[in-house]
């Protein structure tokens, strides 16, 4: 990324700025603004996040926030209510709460003298996610958001479940918060208060996971906050952007075929990840297209940010397997409006064991699939953080436990652009199962590289506002559907569909192992077949419409302690004991212009035993700490998840000290019943 420090604006930085809400409760603001905006007013660009603006994202935010403030813009970053040097506890996400201190803060905005009353939003993530759901409250205020890797449905389609299946980073995503929520305000910032505010977010904050165990399926907890309940309430223009790597693809493509506010689309090979830090690459100059963006939305400026077309995609060509990429080889191309008028839906029967071509009558046939608790162990996480290595392996062991279907050997090049889906005929022998189905690229070799995947717990296939268990041994018909992709299939390459009942750690097993039948010919694999490039299409001959990134320089650090990340797999073949040890520790880093000492770090294992499907346990450890002359202060937090054939168990742990001295202790234990999972 090119660092640009001639900017069109001087910049004025206030680094601790006090944002006073109706109830007396005061948030802390970072503002960024040119300097003479008290002179001559101009729009603010809001970013309200809980991830503490003066160290864990103060390295991101002085790459964009500056960047923004130089082209014209007051960029403000706020912390969330209890976080950071925001006054009072952050108890839970998306919270009704939060949303009105969102329309306050954007209130208080339009009456800066600096401010000349418009306003944006964006972030990545929960940044994302309240842009989008604040946008739907309609606040005079605000003219435009751009929401990066965020979601229209909370349940659906978020960290918590995916096909009412409870997925394996609810606990990884609950246990980040413990620890983030447990973290002390600074007190070069906020002054002798900060223990007060400490123990007040350590009695408070409480325990998530808990929370979010005991809403299992689709009901008023996860509506609140999805906007796709009435896409209608948003009137305001979006930019709504993902990444092929990361866990949020999908409500980009619904966003732009249920809005009907002037919208955008973007998707690039990235994880989770701004685009112009976007990893795997390319990188994209993405902070160009925001100023264009609010230039056009929040300043009035007939430019071209509308033109061209309404998606634009990164299409991905053919890469063997590998747990992290560099970079990700394809092209860009361009959709005029979604759903694509170019995108062909094609069916592909399912024969024995074969993907059929179009219009084929495959033989009548069942197959069974009893899949063991190991299949799962290469598909990576449900969102890729570019942590490496946490993309998907090579899946040929995971599809030795699966059943597999695969077309001929391809003849010509073959591209589908969208979500992929599978019609099944199926039948189990337990009340409670799921399946996993994911569609893979393989090489003349052998080797599979996992295009995308769905998951589809069976007993919602009534909608996921009502489980029921399921009728045994009596055939009933499912859809599974997959995450949206872009991909090329090249010649000599197959597709192939591969079906399990089990897909651990990603998400978690049903209580018991389950036989599943499929009826082929009752069976259908459903693409988004997309035709060669026309001539002059936006992307095409290698073009790219996006600059080279470029952003502000960030913060002086000094990394005085490297960190390390590592995935290891085990199996113990004396005990059969198998585990999945994941480490992302940061080491410990000094931000030189606040002298401050940050360590943080994480630690998670999932394991099994055989094939005993109540063995499953998910582990987590955090460390936390911060350091200056005078200050010392750290936390530490443990959470583990059980299960047995009824309930989960959930243990917890929270541990606080100052200058090496514990100052808080507390302990959870939970029991949550199982509602059909």
């Amino acid at each position: 990324m090119r660092t640009v420090t001639d900017l069109p604006h001087k910049v004025t930085e206030d680094e601790h700025v006090p944002v006073p809400l109706p109830d007396g409760t005061t948030l802390a603001a970072r503002i960024w603004r040119p300097e003479d905006s008290e002179q001559h007013p101009v729009p603010a660009v809001l970013e309200f996040i809980p991830y503490r603006k003066r160290d864990f994202t103060a390295p991101r935010d002085a790459i964009h926030h500056p960047y923004l403030a130089g082209h014209g813009y007051a960029a403000v970053r706020v912390d969330l209510r209890g976080s950071g040097e925001s006054e009072g506890v952050l108890t839970d996400e998306y919270l009704e709460q939060e949303l009105r201190d969102g329309e306050d803060v954007l209130a208080w905005l339009a009456e800066q003298p600096w401010c000349d009353g418009y306003a944006g939003m964006m972030g990545i993530s929960w940044g994302g996610f309240n842009a989008l759901q604040l946008a739907a409250r309609r606040p005079p205020q605000l003219k435009a958001i751009a929401t990066v890797c965020s979601t229209d449905d909370r349940y659906a389609d978020d960290v918590h479940y995916m096909g009412g299946c409870l997925l394996g980073d609810n606990l990884s995503w609950a246990s980040t918060m413990f620890a983030y929520n447990s973290c002390p305000p600074d007190p070069q910032l906020v002054g002798e208060q900060w223990r007060s505010m400490w123990l007040q977010r350590l009695e408070g904050s409480g325990l998530w996971l808990d929370e979010w165990l005991r809403h299992q399926t689709r009901d008023g907890y996860w509506r609140h906050g999805s906007i796709c309940e009435d896409y209608s309430d948003v009137e305001c223009a979006v930019l709504a952007v993902s990444g092929w790597a990361d866990g949020y693809s999908n409500s980009v493509f619904r966003l732009m075929e249920n809005l009907s506010s002037p919208r955008k689309g973007l998707f690039g090979p990235w994880s989770h990840k701004y685009p112009h830090l976007g990893r795997p690459g390319p990188a994209i100059g993405f902070l160009q297209e925001l100023v264009r963006w609010w230039d056009r939305w929040l300043k009035g400026a007939d430019n071209d940010v509308m033109d061209g077309p309404m998606v634009h995609t990164w299409m991905q060509d053919s890469v063997p397997p590998s747990t992290a990429y560099e970079q990700r080889p394809g092209r860009w191309v361009g959709e005029p409006s979604w759903p694509s008028p170019r995108i062909r839906t094609t069916e592909f029967p399912l024969g024995i064991n074969r993907i059929g071509g179009p219009g084929e009558q495959p033989p009548e046939g069942t197959l069974r699939v009893e899949s063991p608790l190991s299949v799962g162990q290469y598909a990576g996480k449900w969102c890729s953080y570019n942590a490496p290595p946490d993309l998907p392996y090579d899946q040929r062991e995971e599809d030795g436990g699966s059943m597999v279907f695969d077309t001929d050997v391809l003849d010509e090049r073959y591209e589908i652009l969208g979500a992929p889906y599978v019609d099944l005929r199926v039948e189990v022998d337990r009340p409670v199962a799921m399946v996993a189905a994911r569609l893979s690229d393989v090489f003349p070799d052998g080797r599979a590289t996992r295009v995308t995947y769905g998951l589809l717990n069976l007993t919602h296939r009534d909608g996921h506002d009502r489980p029921r268990p399921l009728p045994v041994g009596e055939p009933f018909t499912v859809r599974v559907p997959l995450n949206a992709c872009a991909q090329a299939f090249p010649p000599g390459h197959r597709i192939r569909l591969s079906l399990s009942t089990s897909y651990w750690p990603l998400a978690w097993p049903p209580p018991e192992p389950v036989n599943l039948v499929v009826h082929n010919a009752d069976s259908c694999l459903t693409l988004p077949v997309r035709p060669p490039d026309p001539a002059g299409e936006s992307g095409s001959g290698g073009r790219s419409p996006f600059q080279e990134p470029e952003g502000t320089p960030p913060p002086p650090r000094t990394q005085l302690r490297p960190g390390k990340e590592r995935w290891q797999v085990s199996r113990d073949l004396v005990d059969y004991q198998s585990a999945l040890e994941v480490v992302g520790d940061q080491g410990v880093v000094r931000f030189e212009d606040i002298d401050l000492e940050l360590t943080k770090g994480s630690w998670e294992r999932f394991s099994w035993v055989g094939d005993d499907f109540t063995s499953p346990r998910g582990e987590t450890e955090w460390h936390i700490g911060f350091r200056r002359d005078g200050w010392d202060a750290s936390t530490t937090t443990r959470t583990a998840l059980t299960c047995d054939e009824e309930n989960f168990h959930v243990h917890a742990e929270l541990d606080a000290y100052e200058r090496g001295e514990r100052v808080f202790s507390r302990n959870w234990q939970r029991t949550i019943p199982r509602n059909c999972v």
